[in-house]
């Protein structure tokens, strides 16, 4: 897959494919519910099909649709291969290779410590701490951080000319951005150098010291959850701190790798208010912190048949006469059309929801006009018939996604 590492001009994509071809990195967001996981794993799909070269798909949320969809048992932090063959079973005849995996925060955590602590000894006493599988477990930003730090490994390897990520909900993903240096400053921060100052002086851990100015919040904390266990989270984190440098370190690159014209940004969303609100403030966001905006993906859409002058005019008259049209289908000699009453219901119930979706669907065209002048590409898919579970409706998806 020929790609384009260097410097690009700002003139418009074309369309979603176009965009996908000269990146490295695409990071998919979205709030809850509006398919964002199902529309990732479909350009991903479609990149490897159309464009060639080895993609990779890596979902942050941990949830089985996408091996589903691929057709993949199960998904875990190593990057499994969709085998050809369930592809070719689906009509695609693919010019690359597609893989996929789903980050599993507590191996990759696992990783971290083993890479960046300053020597083995070090490495095994964090990982034999009993607070480390509950800190990484549950510890604000560790999640997000470990996904920008699986993100960086994964690309720095070189391995794949695309990676596709599908991140948490919207505002999540915010903090998916902000993670490495939030997490660094946690690490070289007040708090921390508080909690662990006593055992710091003397020059060896485990040192019972403490000032006059520091000996009251000691006190405390030692009534309230036990010498042993405060002292168990003062070793924990002073064996960590031998990592700051390399979070750091990580952190500036993993900053840079996101502001590279290499790596670009799509939001998805459903033009409903709540989550097109998500989606206007996350497109705010990346653009007030010098992200770059690739697409906007405007989900589940009201098809264009909705706004049809003939579908207004023929449920206007409907409406207007309900009696003649059961009458005229009566005369079809249709079995069951035969209750003209029963068929006037129905025909008005059927008519003014066509109008109502019409209003909608005029409204959704409108809001896309408004929409389109932010990024340098506006993909819709329609709102289909079934849910997407398998290759063929990832297929379908892609088909709308890369129409220019």
């Amino acid at each position: 897959m020929s790609r384009d590492r260097g410097d690009r001009s700002p003139s418009r994509e074309a369309s979603l494919e176009a965009l996908l071809a000269t990146r490295e990195i695409v990071v998919f967001c979205g709030s809850g519910g509006v398919g964002k996981t199902t529309v990732a794993a479909a350009a991903a799909l479609g990149a490897a099909v159309r464009s060639g070269g080895k993609v990779l798909v890596l979902t942050i949320d941990p949830a089985r649709r996408l091996a589903d969809a691929l057709g993949l048992e199960a998904l875990g932090n190593i990057e499994r291969r969709v085998p050809d063959d369930v592809l070719r079973a689906a009509g695609l005849e693919p010019r690359g290779e597609l893989y996929a995996a789903m980050l599993d925060t507590k191996a990759s955590w696992d990783e971290l410590v083993l890479r960046h602590a300053p020597d083995e000894e070090t490495a095994y006493r964090i990982l034999e701490n009993g607070l480390y599988q509950n800190i990484t477990g549950r510890f604000v930003q560790s999640h997000d951080y470990i996904a920008m730090e699986r993100l960086f490994d994964l690309h720095s390897t070189g391995a794949y000319d695309l990676i596709v990520i599908d991140t948490p909900p919207t505002r999540n993903a915010i903090d998916f951005l902000e993670a490495p240096a939030r997490m660094a400053d946690f690490f070289g921060g007040r708090l921390l150098r508080w909690l662990t100052m006593p055992y710091r002086v003397g020059g060896k851990r485990g040192a019972r010291f403490v000032n006059f100015a520091s000996r009251p919040f000691y006190q405390m904390a030692d009534r309230i959850l036990g010498s042993q266990f405060l002292q168990d989270i003062a070793e924990f984190f002073l064996n960590f701190q031998t990592m700051y440098a390399g979070f750091v370190e990580r952190a500036h690159a993993v900053e840079r790798l996101l502001h590279d014209r290499r790596t670009s940004f799509v939001v998805v969303t459903t033009l409903e208010g709540a989550p097109l609100r998500e989606a206007q403030f996350f497109c705010e966001a990346l653009t007030e912190r010098d992200f770059h905006l690739g697409a906007l993906v405007l989900n589940k859409v009201l098809p264009e048949f909705l706004r049809s002058a003939d579908g207004r005019a023929a449920a206007d008259a409907v409406l207007a006469d309900p009696d003649t049209a059961a009458a005229a289908l009566a005369g079809l000699g249709i079995p069951g059309l035969e209750d003209t009453e029963h068929t006037v219901r129905v025909l008005r119930t059927v008519a003014s929801s066509y109008r109502d979706y019409a209003v909608v669907a005029t409204r959704e065209v409108e809001l896309r006009a408004e929409l389109s002048r932010v990024p340098d590409v506006v993909a819709t898919v329609p709102a289909l018939e079934d849910d997407v579970h398998d290759i063929d409706g990832l297929a379908c998806i892609g088909e709308h996604l890369f129409a220019p």
